[in-house]
């Protein structure tokens, strides 16, 4: 379920009335309702995420690195094993992603803003 992760990250911290963030656009801090912990660097068109997981802690990370319409991530799952994934946006609200997750399967979908992810 690493497919996501940015995705419920951004999800989690907005939707929640008690999740918080602190420090400037560039370099903040979040924590969710659970105590979770979000450490967020932004570098022009790169993004570097640093997760704990309050009750385990447990760490990952990821890098999302934009060009024009594409979206490059790179993770690291708190098990250690590396996960990618490569997300392009169209015009039309069309969404296409595809990469492999921390246990080396390849996955691939599209999403768009009527019917949603499949």
């Amino acid at each position: 379920m690493r497919v996501f992760t940015s995705l419920l990250i951004t999800l989690a911290l907005t939707a929640s009335s008690q999740a918080a963030c602190f420090g400037t656009g560039n370099f903040r801090t979040c924590y969710d309702n659970s105590g979770n912990t979000y450490n967020v660097q932004k570098f022009g068109n790169q993004t570097i995420t640093n997760g704990t997981n309050a009750a385990t802690g447990s760490t990952w990370s990821q890098t999302d690195t934009t060009f024009g319409n594409t979206t490059i991530t790179n993770g690291q799952a708190a098990n250690g094993n590396s996960w990618n994934m490569t997300q392009q946006n169209f015009d039309n609200g069309l969404k296409t992603y595809s990469g492999t997750d921390s246990s080396g399967n390849s996955f691939s979908g599209t999403c768009t803003s009527m019917f949603g992810c499949n």
